[in-house]
């Protein structure tokens, strides 16, 4: 059977198929979960903005890294107490993660010694 192409990006099927194979052992062992957001609490404005100036600083030093981009993104989430705005952000700490796995993979092998 022919399916149509769903993702169009390179690199993102295998990615995609990696976090469903994770999610498929993940339900296995715990089950299907529910848990408080645990967002938007007292100061998490403040973890927000801190990373988010410490990321801006790093890339403007020429020292940026994917860890900054990652955890800007993770904190700009936690922040947020607004469920779609929440959604939102943790699509954007998902495309992050994809976007640093295919800048992973892109990168010629390195050995566990090295």
């Amino acid at each position: 059977m022919n399916y149509p192409t769903l993702f169009t990006t390179p690199g993102l099927r295998s990615i995609a198929e990696e976090i469903d194979a994770e999610r498929q052992r993940q339900l296995a062992k715990f089950g299907d979960q529910h848990h408080p957001d645990g967002t938007g609490y007292d100061g998490s404005d403040r973890h927000a903005g801190f990373w988010r100036q410490r990321c801006q600083d790093a890339f403007a030093d020429g020292e940026g890294t994917w860890g900054h981009v990652l955890l800007e993104e993770v904190f700009e989430a936690i922040a947020e107490a607004d469920q779609a705005r929440l959604r939102t952000e943790l699509i954007q700490v998902a495309a992050v993660c994809a976007a640093w796995i295919n800048d992973l993979d892109s990168r010629p092998a390195v050995s566990e010694g090295a």
